[in-house]
C-alpha cells in the first residue's frame, strides 16, 4: 500500500511538471508582415496570376501601376523622416495595401482570363513574353514600374491582335503576322533589358 500511494505522488509530481512545461510549447503568435514582406508577397500573387492566366496583361499592368505608385509614396515618406517610417506611415501603407490585396484578389477570380495553352505563333510568343514577365516580378529582377510598363506593351499588342482577328474572320494576314512578330520582338528585347539593369525590387 505504502509502495502504491509513492507511486501515485510522484505520478502526480511528474504531471504538475509536465503542465507549465506543455504551456509553453504551444505556437506563438505570429508578428504581422512588415511592408516589404507584403510587397514581396503581393509581387508574388502577382506574379502567380500572370502564370496562371489569371491575369491579363492589362490587369497586370493596372496592378503593377498601383503597385508601383504605392512604393513610390513609401519613398516620399521615408524622405521625410530621414530613411524612417512613423507609426501613421505604416497604418497609411499598410490600409493602402490592404486595398491593392483585394484588388489583386478581385482581379485573378473575375470573368477576364489569359489564354495559357495558345495554338497560334502569335498566341504563343505572347505566352512566353507573360512568362518572362511573370518570372521576373516573382524574382524580383523587374520593378513593379518596370512590371507595368511592359504589361502595358503586351496589352497594347493584345488589343491590336483581337481587332484584326474581328475584321479578319478570326485570322491574321501574313503582313498582320509579321507587324505584330516586330512588335514582339522589340518587347522581348525591352523585357531583356529591364531585367537585367540595375533595377530590383
Amino acid at each position: 500500500m505504502k509502495m502504491q500511494s509513492k507511486g501515485i505522488i510522484l505520478t502526480a509530481a511528474m504531471a504538475g511538471l509536465m503542465l507549465p512545461l506543455a504551456a509553453q510549447t504551444s505556437t506563438p503568435a505570429t508578428a504581422p508582415a512588415t511592408i516589404n514582406q507584403r510587397k514581396e508577397n503581393q509581387q508574388d500573387r502577382i506574379a502567380n496570376g500572370i502564370q496562371s492566366g489569371e491575369l491579363t496583361a492589362g490587369e497586370a499592368k493596372h496592378l503593377e501601376k498601383k503597385e508601383a505608385d504605392l512604393n513610390q509614396e513609401e519613398r516620399d515618406m521615408r524622405k521625410l523622416d530621414n530613411g524612417h517610417l512613423t507609426a501613421a506611415d505604416r497604418a497609411t501603407l499598410n490600409q493602402q495595401q490592404n486595398k491593392l490585396s483585394q484588388d489583386i484578389y478581385k482581379q485573378k477570380h473575375d470573368a477576364q482570363v489569359q489564354n495559357v495553352n495558345p495554338k497560334s505563333e502569335v498566341g504563343q510568343r505572347e505566352r512566353n513574353q507573360q512568362e518572362r514577365i511573370a518570372q521576373g516580378v516573382k524574382s524580383g529582377q523587374l520593378t513593379a514600374g518596370e512590371a507595368a510598363h511592359l504589361e502595358g506593351r503586351e496589352a497594347h499588342i493584345n488589343k491590336e491582335v483581337h481587332n484584326e482577328r474581328a475584321a479578319n474572320g478570326g485570322k491574321l494576314t501574313a503582313a498582320e503576322r509579321r507587324q505584330v512578330n516586330r512588335q514582339e520582338d522589340r518587347t522581348s528585347r525591352a523585357i531583356y533589358r529591364k531585367k537585367h539593369n540595375a533595377r530590383v525590387q
